[in-house]
């Protein structure tokens, strides 16, 4: 029990990661303090980095006329502990839009307890293990492994040698929190690495079973109890790589069951591979500026609200998508 006990406290107090779990919390952080910052109504899209990389808030506040911020962070980032952090901030009459990756629907519940948000809450967010419940707690409070022991003293020492290294991130989101600076030129060198990537999706089947798809039919339903309206949405993938007949009916059910509304989109968010940067969740800055308008339009159809042009800096940086 002491050896616990002391694990416990060594990762807690002493075993810190200030640039992989501490760059993770402070986005994260910085994205709600934003939304804190706005008044409601607010459009909020949360999802992984397929939100933060694909989709831009500065866009499609704009020709929403709504405030927006971009929720966005890392697929893999446990959906409690981010829906947990979100609840406080969020009113009634605001709007999320969820394009939520098809791995976090199918993510079971031992990958959803012990993702980077285990340390996190071990370290920095400590009220939520009560929050959240033994479930959560426990493999909270056991987690932190040797390799992550010997990263803690690594990354420690660089921060402390080099500061700056602990907020890299922040120089690549924008105040409304989109990813920027991944644009067609700097994606020239991963295009022999985006041609060998295939990650397949879940089926239909797996959707449904999923954990995630528990977590996140549970916060629709506490959603629409706090008066906020949620609208599910495809992720951006391959274009060659075509999904399931059923997968847009399953995503859409997900959504409709609890209540929210679910945005069809003619190409179910695929993309050719030459529009992507570095992985199918991130669209190069040129199509994330196409697709945000081409989102902010049929937003506007489904919210019924009207639309405004889109900048014209973005016009013309959407018409070099590939």
């Amino acid at each position: 029990m002491a050896a616990v006990l002391l694990h416990m406290a060594a990762f807690a107090v002493l075993l810190d990661r200030p640039l992989s779990l501490g760059t993770l919390r402070a986005t994260l952080g910085r994205k709600i303090a934003a939304a804190e910052r706005q008044k409601p109504p607010r459009l909020i899209i949360l999802a992984g980095s397929n939100a933060l990389f694909s989709h831009s808030c500065a866009i499609i506040g704009a020709m929403l006329a709504l405030p927006c911020i971009n929720g966005g962070v890392a697929l893999g980032l446990g959906l409690d502990y981010q829906f947990a952090l979100w609840k406080p901030v969020l009113r009634p009459g605001d709007i999320l839009y969820m394009p939520m990756e098809l791995a976090q629907y199918a993510v079971s519940p031992g990958a959803a307890r012990t993702g980077p948000e285990a340390g996190l809450m071990l370290s920095r967010d400590r009220f939520l293990l009560l929050h959240l419940g033994i479930s959560q707690a426990m493999p909270a409070l056991l987690s932190g492994t040797l390799p992550e022991a010997v990263a803690s003293v690594v990354e420690q020492a660089a921060a402390a040698l080099h500061p700056a290294m602990a907020h890299p991130v922040f120089s690549e989101i924008n105040a409304v929190g989109d990813g920027i600076g991944h644009g067609l030129t700097g994606a020239a060198a991963n295009r022999a690495f985006l041609a060998a990537l295939h990650r397949p999706d879940p089926s239909p089947g797996t959707i449904r079973a999923g954990y995630g798809t528990q977590e996140i039919g549970s916060f629709l339903l506490w959603a629409r109890a706090h008066g906020i309206a949620v609208i599910g949405g495809f992720p951006t993938e391959f274009a060659d790589a075509p999904p399931d007949a059923a997968l847009g009916t399953t995503l859409s059910a997900t959504y409709t069951a609890a209540g929210a509304q679910f945005l069809t989109l003619a190409t179910e968010g695929r993309y050719p591979r030459a529009d992507f940067f570095d992985a199918q969740d991130h669209l190069v800055t040129e199509c994330q500026t196409l697709h945000s308008i081409r989102l902010a339009l049929a937003l506007g159809a489904l919210l019924a609200r009207p639309v405004r042009p889109p900048p014209a800096d973005a016009t013309l940086l959407a018409a070099n998508c590939p």
